[in-house]
Parts: C-alpha cells; structure tokens; sequence
C-alpha cells in the first residue's frame, strides 16, 4: 500500500483513529512491562533497607 502525502499514511484510509490507538495501546503494555519490575525492585530494597535499620537500632 502506497501513500501520497503523510496525511494520508496518519489517517490510514480511514482507519488511522484504530491503527494508531492499536499501536499506541501496545506500546503503553510494553513499557508497564518493563517498568514494574524495576519499579518494585526499587520498592523491595527501600523495604530491605528500613527493615536492616530496624534490626540494628533495637537491643
């Protein structure tokens, strides 16, 4: 499929709206994908960190 102008590779022959929501919502799962590990690989050791605290203040 061929496309004259840029306007018409957006609007897809009509089917832009679906093509670029389709896309946008893959993207989006991706990188929740790869941030939520990270994300409570930072919340474990902060948890990590206040528990070693705990245990070498008390008695």
């Amino acid at each position: 499929m061929s496309f004259n102008s840029f306007s018409e590779f957006l609007s897809m022959g009509g089917h832009g709206l679906y093509v670029w929501l389709s896309y946008a919502l893959g993207l989006s799962v991706i990188l929740l994908n790869l941030a939520a590990p990270l994300m409570e690989r930072s919340r474990l050791i902060a948890q990590l960190k206040r528990r070693l605290q705990r245990e070498n203040q008390s008695p």
